[in-house]
């Protein structure tokens, strides 16, 4: 969004300086989410009582009218409209008037995007909506269908990234795994496009769905020296039983199948999970059973969710609602194994070697990056080793997120 304002018009400047207008993307997907959008916009307008708030996004696109009546907010655009953003600037600027834009999603195009302003990596978006109905998920409602342009467009993109000294894509979209459904191609064929044409040393995959990674998505990435041995495939239900209730298009003996398939081509890949607690009808029984599947899964680290009832969506009038506090316990001890999982993960590495892409920020007198397979590593300072890929031993725990890296020397 920023790229599309003319430079010879508008001038981009700092978020906490005082400025026109202030862009805020937002997002809806959990209450938590929803409650920090609104305080990101009260605090700006009570910082900057004179700037213009533009909000956009997914809180745009289902709640349009509720924060146009928020103070400060001069337009609200959803996702159909965001990416013309500049058209409604320029109208607000002759007719300054509080507006809200909220088209039906189902006719919002695919949007080409990737991240610019850091040297070391590059988000590029290669997919978006979603056409998975999980009866606790807003996202189909706030970004419509799956679409995705072609292969060679994206090819391309990475061409642009590669050529500003990036040495690292990320791979994002809402449901990267379904990615082929506008253009009748699919994820391993733009894998191997991107590994064989674009001029980059890291590619990372960022989440995909269980059922979606496929046997020869693994073989692909345990052949390539570009694609990396990450794997983020959220479960979101350790229980056979809630997953079926949420509406998973798996159980979960296809994410067990996965990761043995991946451990099996790549001993030391990263893999790593999503898990929602206290969904509608989740018993402790269900919780325990759940948690002893995933002390047994070969994981590296686990992202733990508590359930967030959002309106509109099937389980908000789900039965067996469950309570804060037994969330709360449950929560507890997912990060309690995540914790010992990451422990475990780093044990396994330890003394081995890995290419290590290091940050451009120092820390102290220090400087990190991350491994390979995902892990970040810490080492003394040394300027030439900023925005760098070099070889480096993993040496000993920093601690329960982080490792030392030493015998460092050029790829």
């Amino acid at each position: 969004m920023a790229r599309l304002f003319n430079p010879d018009f508008f001038e981009h400047s700092d978020f906490n300086e005082e400025s026109d207008y202030y862009v805020i993307n937002t997002c809806l997907v959990t209450e938590k989410a929803e409650r920090k959008c609104r305080d990101v916009i009260k605090k700006t307008h009570n910082r900057f009582p004179k700037g213009k708030i533009i909000v956009v996004g997914c809180y745009a696109q289902l709640k349009a009218q509720e924060l146009s009546e928020m103070p400060g907010v001069s337009l609200v655009l959803g996702n159909a409209e965001k990416f013309d953003l500049v058209k409604f600037v320029e109208e607000a600027e002759k007719e300054p008037k509080n507006k809200a834009f909220s088209c039906d999603i189902s006719e919002a195009r695919f949007a080409h995007s990737y991240s610019v302003g850091d040297r070391t990596r590059s988000f590029l978006k290669i997919q978006d909506g979603c056409d998975y109905k999980c009866a606790y998920c807003t996202i189909p409602l706030a970004r419509g269908n799956s679409r995705n342009p072609a292969i060679t467009e994206i090819v391309d993109e990475a061409k642009i990234i590669a050529l500003k000294g990036v040495k690292e894509i990320i791979l994002t979209g809402v449901n990267i795994g379904d990615f082929g459904k506008s253009t009748g191609e699919n994820f391993y064929r733009l894998l191997s496009e991107l590994n064989e044409k674009v001029d980059i040393p890291r590619i990372r995959i960022s989440s995909i769905e269980p059922n979606l990674v496929t046997r020869e998505i693994i073989e692909l990435v345990a052949k390539s020296d570009k694609i990396m041995p990450h794997f983020h495939i959220p479960l979101q239900a350790a229980s056979d039983k809630v997953l079926k209730l949420m509406q998973r298009r798996y159980l979960r003996k296809v994410f067990e199948d996965v990761v043995k398939e991946i451990i099996s081509e790549m001993p030391l890949a990263s893999v790593g999970s999503d898990v929602i607690v206290g969904f509608p009808g989740e018993t402790d029984e269900d919780f325990m059973e759940g948690l002893d599947f995933l002390k047994n899964q070969e994981l590296a680290y686990l992202h733990v969710f508590s359930y967030s009832r959002r309106k509109n969506t099937k389980a908000f009038d789900f039965p067996n609602q469950v309570s804060a506090n037994d969330m709360k316990a449950r929560s507890n001890l997912l990060h309690e194994l995540s914790a010992k999982k990451t422990i475990a993960f780093f044990e396994k590495n330890m003394g081995t070697e890995h290419t290590v892409l290091f940050e451009n920020r120092k820390s102290g007198n220090e400087l990190h990056g991350f491994t390979d397979n995902y892990i970040k590593v810490y080492a003394p300072f040394d300027e030439k080793l900023k925005n760098n890929i070099r070889t480096v031993v993993l040496t000993k725990i920093k601690d329960e997120n982080c490792m030392w890296g030493g015998k460092i020397r050029e790829c």
